[in-house]
This record gives C-alpha cells, structure tokens and sequence, in this order.
C-alpha cells in the first residue's frame, strides 16, 4: 500500500501496465528523459527503456497519428498530451481513424491506443491549456472516454483503459493532481470502464459530477451541513456513462442537479438530463439542473474564479431544485 496523489497514480498504473504486458508503450513530448510536464512519466525511460518510453517532436497529429499505426500492428500506445487544449491538433487522426478502425475494419482490427492528457482549469494556465472538451469526444463513435476524480480511480481507470480494445481518451483533472492523496494498493486492479461510484448515498437529491469538479461538490455539501440528503454520483466514466446508476438514483430521490466545468451548451449534462427525461420523467419533482461554466472560451487568469463552478453556485443549484 501506497500512500499517492493523481500524478503518482498515473505512474504507478503505467508501470503496472509495462510491467505486465510487453506491448504497452508510452511516448509524447518529453515523456522520456524529463517524465513528462507534470512528472508521470518520471522514471519509466530508466526502468523500460527508451524503445518504450519514446520522446516525440512537438507534434500532437504526429503523436497521435503514430500511436494508431503501433495498435492496429499489435502494441498498446499510451499517448501523453501536454494539455487537453492540444488535442484539437490531432482532431482528424481521433475522429476519422482511431474511433472507426473497427468498423472500417468489420472487426478485424481494433485501435488499443489511450490517449491522456490533463484537462480543466484552476491552476492559472495560459490559453488552450485548460480546455473540458469531454462532450466532443463522447460525441463520436468509437471512442471511449474517461474522467478520474481521486487517485484509487486514477490508477485502476488508467489500468482498464490501456487493456481495453478500444481507443480511449483519459483526462486527468490538473486542478486536483496533487491535492487529494489516498491508499493506493501495490497490487494489480483495474475500476471497470462504465461504471459509475456513488460517493454518498442520500434521497432528496441526486447530484451528478465528475473530475475535480466531484470535490467541489463535496465541498458544497460539508457546507451544506445536512440540511438535505444528498446522493453524489461521480459519473468516472463520461462514454460510456453508467445510466443504470442514474436513473435508479433519481428515481429514488425525484430530483436532480449535474455539475461540470465544461460550458453549458450541449455540455455532457445535456445528454444525462436527455436520458433522465425519457427514463425518469414521472419521478422528478422539479426540473433538472446545470451548473456549468458560462458559453465563452476559457479566461485568462484573472477571470478564472468567475468562469468556473464553485461551492457556491453548486449550493444554488441546489437550492434551486429543492425549492421549486
């Protein structure tokens, strides 16, 4: 047992993954010889080598765009990218190969690739570092996407993800990587893909999150007090999400709030709020509701704590529900 945040849940999943399985590699920009931007790589060029651990150019479509030609000739790409905000360069290799060489394939082939990058706001970045574009990835087919919010998940999510078929993108919330620590096992597990963790069992409401944006919300609720009973799921896993978990919780309480950072338009939200409405409908006693950051591009620093969901704007969500 370790005691480790998200970053050192990062390398230990990886050095499991290496260590099992000799087709998984890692490359990216400066993975290698400096273990990455935020150090998750740090030590597996020294301890695989560097046929495995592989310094790239400064080119996402590149890296990308690599790591589908290594799956489909039989090895596991982990492929790092400095930030999520950069993955709009390697937008074509994602959408128009990796998500459909199985069906172009007829299932002859499978793209094995995880592509991980950190996501989200909060740590004062400049532009196109803090992008929460989890929708339009979720929104293309064949592409599997996934959202840790604490180090246990971290490891065991980024485990599953690299022995899944399938391509998969792993955001790891920066905001938070080094906030949370938690008992990590040394032996080999994996947290299923689609399947989601009900942090907190309650029946009044049901509030929906996921990333660092799940600590927000039980940070709202400490300040909450128990003033309402309170079910707080994190989704883990945004494609495919567990909608079992969902509609079974609100069915049960009959209301509903969903928190992300991503903006409000055609947000992840609205997908869950679209499957609450046609599976739940009778048993909600108020409408359903987003609290999200505003539709404008992400802010520069100063403009950050206005821009994203905060404690507050969560318990006024909240309020919002339970008074209606």
């Amino acid at each position: 047992m370790a005691v480790a945040n998200i970053v050192q849940s990062v390398t230990m999943a990886l050095r499991q993954e290496m260590a099992r399985d000799k087709n998984v590699v890692v490359l990216g920009e400066d993975v290698g010889l400096n273990g990455g931007v935020f150090r998750a790589t740090e030590g597996l060029q020294k301890e695989f080598g560097a046929d495995r651990v592989i310094d790239t150019p400064l080119s996402e479509l590149g890296i990308v765009g690599c790591a589908v030609g290594m799956a489909v000739n039989g090895l596991k790409p982990v492929a790092e990218i400095q930030f999520s905000g950069f993955m709009y360069a390697a937008f074509d290799q994602l959408i128009s190969h990796a998500g459909r060489i199985r069906m172009r394939s007829r299932g002859r082939f499978t793209c094995p690739i995880v592509v991980r990058a950190p996501y989200g706001g909060g740590i004062r970045a400049l532009e196109l570092h803090c992008e929460s574009g989890e929708s339009i990835f979720a929104h293309t087919p064949g592409i599997k996407m996934v959202i840790p919010s604490n180090p246990y998940d971290t490891k065991g999510l980024l485990a599953a993800a690299i022995r899944d078929p399938d391509p998969v993108i792993f955001y790891e919330p920066m905001r938070i990587y080094r906030a949370i620590k938690q008992d990590i096992p040394d032996n080999d597990y994996i947290v299923p893909l689609g399947k989601a963790n009900v942090v907190q069992e309650g029946d009044d409401l049901t509030l929906i999150s996921w990333g660092a944006m799940v600590k927000t919300c039980q940070d709202a609720l400490e300040k909450l007090n128990n003033k309402y009973s309170v079910e707080l799921i994190d989704l883990r896993t945004i494609n495919p999400y567990d909608a079992e978990t969902i509609i079974n919780s609100v069915k049960k309480t009959g209301r509903c709030v969903i928190v992300h950072e991503a903006m409000k338009t055609s947000g992840f939200a609205a997908e869950l709020i679209a499957s609450i409405n046609e599976k739940a409908l009778l048993s909600l006693e108020a409408p359903v509701v987003r609290v999200t950051s505003p539709d404008v591009p992400f802010p520069l620093a100063r403009l950050e704590n206005y821009y994203l969901p905060d404690v507050d704007s969560v318990l006024k969500g909240i309020e919002k529900v339970m008074r209606f």
